[in-house]
């Protein structure tokens, strides 16, 4: 046998219990991590799970009723982080994979699980599903119609249910599950059923069985935002990451006053599918041939699991294999400058950018707070720049030069007073459109360089989650939703705004100048 077969999670009705017994404890034992620090959200050192080595006899192969897939669905099923989405393209064998998650405890008389799905009508798949696969993978396990579960021979249970409304999560109020699973998890529009579900995980023997929430889903869904926030934006696909608040983006920590205060609370994962991680799908190109023939948003949630896609979004050329880069040291020698949109009551976005050679823009840094006065931001500002060498200019929302009579200077000229120099945005007619639309030009690929005009750091996590997401304006689709969370955008379009950059082939002196200059002189420096 290969050893690529022998390393596969084999799901064996004639495995040895003591192989069965290797394999939970492979999912349950955890290595205690180092605590990062919350403020700077640094990543531990991952530690791998226990490889699970299981090498059957040549004749019990035949047996072998489901084996993952190499790659995503094998890496699912042996993750050990408490909450992971399995989600992305259509036809990467998602389903199966969650059905298949839960066999690692059902053999065991003490595990409890909770398989959902969002109406009654997508459960019934679930369950015909199910009863193919699990009578073969566990001889003697009992399907009861009236609860709706599943027991083992040796008592372990699993119950598959729904989750319409918010309110049917009151149907588990005082129960607790070792495994909780959401298939098709951006159909629930709020996070409201998954947050409420934690509360059920929980468990006496979870020192034995581990704790676990598992989710599948595409892309798209009335909870596409709110799932992305929480798996998606915090960290690159497939890398662990302490769990974080989908408001804010900080990570989840022990309270004040806790035995662990200041202590991550537990770890997420995300582990995108693909049609092509599934062989028995792809093969042919059939299932390929209907996805291409898609409308473009969703061919690109369906077939590429493009999460950064929704039906309706401002800017559905935003790609993160193109224009999200890791980060890496700036020269002295590029120009440097910055852009706010500030905000004490909501939020304040602050982007940093630079300019290559090529006149590429780089957002390489992004700040984003709240209840901040402007001159404790001036401070943050001039705090984070020490080692950036010179920032040749600063361009802030023209609104806070607004006079403030009596009450004293302006709050652009009380962070001016504070050394973090500023100048007004352009806030003339048809700027916003105007905006918009250079940030579309920027986020083109060149035809000379093969690069596109506008690259995001990495670790820009909030303008990259925000930039793709925003909506149009149903009453004016040339320009974005204002109601939505736009305000690092906002500070993106002053920004780019002040490096307008025409071709070499519709030069005009004529039609070159507008009534806004960035390097004017009336802006006092």
């Amino acid at each position: 046998m290969s050893k690529n077969v022998r390393e596969q999670l084999q799901l064996n009705a004639t495995l040895p219990e003591g192989s069965k017994k290797r394999l939970r404890k492979s999912r349950s034992s955890k290595k205690k991590a180092s605590v990062a620090t919350p403020v700077e959200k640094k990543q531990p050192k991952v530690v791998p799970a226990t490889p699970i080595t299981l090498d059957p006899p040549v004749e019990e192969l035949q047996n072998i009723v489901f084996a993952p897939n190499a790659g995503p669905q094998t890496d699912f099923l042996s993750s050990s982080e408490r909450e992971v989405l399995y989600g992305g393209a259509a036809g990467g064998g998602k389903s199966y994979a969650m059905l298949a998650d839960p066999l690692h405890g059902l053999n065991d008389p003490n595990f409890s699980g909770l398989l959902v799905r969002h109406t009654t009508e997508e459960l019934r798949e679930l369950i015909q599903k199910s009863q193919e696969l699990y009578p073969k993978a566990i001889p003697g396990i009992k399907w009861s119609e009236r609860k709706s579960q599943w027991t083992s021979p040796k008592g372990g249970r699993l119950w598959m249910s729904y989750l319409d409304k918010d309110m049917d999560v009151m149907r588990y109020q005082g129960q607790a599950f070792n495994w909780i699973g959401f298939d098709e998890l951006t159909q629930w529009s709020t996070p409201y059923a998954w947050n409420y579900m934690r509360s059920r995980l929980r468990s006496a023997h979870s020192a034995e069985l581990g704790l676990y929430m598992r989710a599948t889903t595409n892309p798209g869904g009335a909870g596409h935002q709110w799932v992305k926030k929480m798996f998606i934006d915090p960290s690159p696909a497939k890398d662990p990451f302490w769990a974080t608040d989908i408001e804010s983006g900080d990570t989840i920590i022990y309270p004040k006053g806790h035995s662990r205060e200041g202590e991550p609370l537990f770890k997420r994962r995300f582990i995108p599918a693909s049609l092509f991680d599934n062989p028995y799908l792809s093969q042919g190109g059939d299932y390929e041939a209907m996805l291409l023939s898609l409308p473009e948003h969703q061919r690109k949630q369906l077939l590429e699991g493009n999460w950064d896609v929704n039906e309706g979004a401002a800017f559905p050329e935003f790609n993160r294999n193109i224009h999200v880069v890791d980060p890496y040291s700036i020269p002295k020698s590029w120009t440097r400058f910055r852009a706010c949109d500030y905000g004490y009551g909501s939020w304040t976005g602050v982007i940093w950018m630079a300019v290559t050679p090529s006149e590429q823009l780089v957002v390489y840094r992004e700040m984003y707070v709240t209840k901040v006065t402007a001159t404790d931001l001036a401070d943050m500002i001039l705090d984070v720049e020490r080692e950036d060498g010179t920032i040749r200019y600063g361009v802030l929302d023209s609104s806070l030069w607004h006079n403030r009579g009596d009450t004293g200077p302006s709050l652009a000229e009380q962070m001016n007073m504070r050394g973090c120099r500023w100048r007004p945005s352009d806030r003339s007619k048809g700027s916003r459109v105007s905006g918009k639309n250079e940030i579309h030009r920027r986020l083109q690929v060149d035809e000379f360089t093969e690069e596109p005009r506008l690259v995001f750091f990495s670790n820009c996590t909030n303008t990259i989650a925000q930039v793709p997401s925003l909506p149009l304006d149903k009453r004016n689709p040339e320009d974005v939703d204002t109601h939505a969370e736009d305000h690092l955008y906002d500070a993106l379009r002053y920004g780019v705004m002040t490096r307008p950059r025409s071709s070499l082939w519709d030069f005009n002196p004529a039609t070159q100048r507008s009534g806004f200059q960035a390097s004017d002189s009336t802006f006092g420096y």
